[in-house]
């Protein structure tokens, strides 16, 4: 089918540029650097050892310094143990089989421990991400394949526009109380679907809370087993806490990205090492590291017999091995076939212990973030698929400017609502923001359909402090200054703390507040994020009150909420260049992360060359929110 070879072809142009991102981090740069982006851990100790399926060896290792650097080794990631005396022949690959704060496990291609690791600083790398590529393009051909068969191309011609989706109607509603009208709706809708529905979940308006009632809704009509998916570990993590919560059965593949005691119980790892089998594996494991250890007691000079008596140790070994693999499959069978929801990534969907099953129905969350080759990779397993997120917030990111502009940046959510919105269900009511705060971003994305729950549609910080705030710094010379790749602006970001500041005076002196309200700072430039972090380290008035604020790109708050959010736009040329403010999805993201008040801070002269911010402008003016930076003049 052309729709496959297109996304395969697309995919194809991805991967290249990300191999060739990869290829040149790797090459230019120092074991420290490498550290610094995240790719790396260095220095690190080995904690432990023990025989792993195959015959392989796993080793825990562990980061003792660098703690705070953050990092992108993952569960079911591809890395490389090495010796920093001589990284190009001491290494040795392998993927990581657990992550959790700073421990991992990776096993390695190899039945022993090299020598090197002995002696001298090891660390561990981060291969290029081949088995992600690989998955989705299994799956693309897959999905391709099953398109030319006339009995298993149902749901794939609808997902591919080609046929239209059917509902059950003599279904009778679901009447839940936890649930307000539209998420009533959502949920009746996803049990009415023979083959798709689709939850488009605004901000704040309880997607979450609706997806773990339909899947619950689901499991009491007798759907069988249930597949839930995302693109995020949080978001997998999040969905399995609430489904766990409900009483349902929950196993999640994969390693959480949270270190809870509650998530890791819910583990494969975790449930496999409370099953009654498990003390035969332990038993049986250590007479194979015994046979091994003996083994490894012959020197390299010896003849024949010890050469024999060496195999034979070797053949036990690998024997007792094999039936720790039965018996690991044995227990792994058995837990799979109690869960009534099965969680993971989707990439994690095709791990070794879940690939071979099918489901009835599966749930992608986050769908609108996700990857839309990435979503074949469960939707190829399942008759009926789930579609919940938002196509008006951020989308996946995509680092070949070629594959996003011919298409990979369309998602599958984006285009299953514009083919079927007989299967789309809107969530209008949103819990989270004043409706002053909410208005705008309501009018531009949702048809204005969006309403304030009464909880929150009034709520402030305090009864003197207006819910939404535009400080224009137009005429005040805050000029922006371009640092590599990114901008920032150091005086406008002085200018932010200076506001800040006088806000938390008067918090204080209304004292109107239970706790500290929380506070976030944001900007959609890395470079201005660096500016306002090392200016706030030398507010001594703020100094207080730290742990109540965060500062991050717009990017690293999608999900997240705070009482107070300070939006530094940062641009401010006299060209009117906005780069990728300009693309307004993500200033919806951060327009709506703010609870009891929004303060955006901004070049209007800029800002204005696109309609978008013209309007919010105007919105402001509209509801007495515009101010201009004059008027805070020291």
């Amino acid at each position: 089918m052309q729709y496959f070879e297109r996304l395969l072809a697309l995919l194809k142009t991805e991967r290249e540029e990300d191999r060739k991102t990869y290829q040149k981090l790797i090459e230019t740069t120092s074991v420290n650097e490498r550290r610094a982006s995240g790719f790396t851990w260095y220095p690190v100790v080995i904690k432990g050892t023990e025989i792993s399926k195959g015959d392989y060896i796993t080793v825990e290792i562990e980061r003792p310094t660098h703690r705070d650097i953050n990092h992108q080794l993952r569960f079911g990631a591809a890395a490389m143990l090495f010796s920093n005396h001589n990284a190009k022949t001491d290494n040795v690959e392998g993927v990581i089989s657990f992550q959790s704060g700073d421990r991992l496990k990776i096993t390695l291609r190899t039945e022993e421990l090299p020598e090197w690791t002995s002696g001298g600083k090891i660390g561990i790398d981060l291969l290029f991400d081949d088995n992600s590529y690989d998955e989705m393009q299994s799956a693309l051909k897959f999905a391709d394949a099953k398109s030319e068969n006339d009995k298993e191309n149902h749901l794939i011609n609808i997902l591919t526009g080609k046929t239209s989706p059917k509902f059950n109607t003599n279904l009778a509603p679901v009447v839940n109380p936890k649930l307000n009208a539209k998420q009533q709706e959502a949920v009746n809708k996803i049990l009415a679907a023979n083959e798709l529905a689709i939850v488009h979940g605004p901000p704040g308006t309880g997607k979450t809370t609706t997806l773990v009632q339909a899947i619950k809704a689901l499991i009491q009509n007798d759907s069988g087993q249930i597949l839930v998916v995302a693109p995020s570990n949080t978001a997998v993590d999040l969905l399995s806490e609430k489904l766990s919560d409900e009483g349902l059965n929950v196993l999640r593949v994969g390693n959480p990205a949270r270190v809870s005691e509650k998530l890791m119980s819910l583990t494969l790892d975790s449930k496999m090492s409370q099953h009654s089998a498990m003390k035969d594996i332990k038993r049986l494991k250590k007479q194979a590291a015994d046979f091994k250890n003996m083994a490894h007691k012959y020197k390299r000079s010896f003849g024949k017999a010890e050469r024999d008596q060496r195999k034979a140790l070797f053949d036990e070994a690998h024997k007792i091995m094999k039936e720790v693999g039965n018996t690991e499959q044995y227990i792994t069978n058995d837990l799979l076939s109690k869960a009534q929801v099965i969680t993971a990534t989707l990439v994690g969907a095709a791990h070794y212990t879940v690939r071979h099953l099918k489901y009835h129905t599966i749930v992608i969350d986050e769908a609108g973030q996700a990857l839309e080759p990435a979503c074949w990779i469960p939707i190829v397993k399942a008759q009926k698929v789930v579609l919940a997120g938002d196509h008006c917030q951020l989308p996946p990111t995509i680092k070949s400017d070629e594959a996003a502009r011919n298409g990979l940046s369309n998602t599958l959510l984006e285009k299953c609502v514009a083919l079927h919105p007989e299967a789309v269900v809107l969530l209008e009511e949103q819990y989270r923001m004043n409706k002053l705060i909410m208005g705008y971003p309501s009018q531009v994305f949702y048809q204005s359909l969006l309403k304030a729950h009464a909880s929150v549609a009034d709520h402030l910080l305090h009864a003197d402090e207006a819910a939404l705030s535009f400080i224009d710094t137009a005429g005040c010379g805050f000029d922006e200054k371009q640092e590599g790749t990114s901008i920032s602006n150091p005086e406008e970001a002085a200018f932010l703390f200076r506001h800040l500041t006088s806000m938390v005076a008067g918090l204080r002196d209304n004292n109107t507040f239970d706790s500290f309200p929380s506070i976030a700072i944001i900007s959609p430039y890395k470079q201005q994020i660096h500016v306002l972090r090392e200016q706030l380290a030398h507010v001594p008035e703020l100094q207080p009150y730290l742990a109540s604020i965060a500062i991050n790109t717009i990017d690293s708050f999608q999900g997240q909420e705070r009482d107070l959010v300070y939006l530094s736009m940062t641009r401010s040329n006299n060209d009117g260049v906005i780069g990728f403010l300009s693309d307004t999805r993500r200033m919806n993201v951060a327009m709506t992360r703010a609870r009891k008040k929004l303060v955006v801070i901004g070049d209007s002269a800029t800002l204005t060359r696109l309609p978008f911010y013209d309007d919010f402008i105007n919105y402001a003016q509209s509801h007495e929110a515009y101010q201009s930076a004059w008027e805070f003049a020291e």
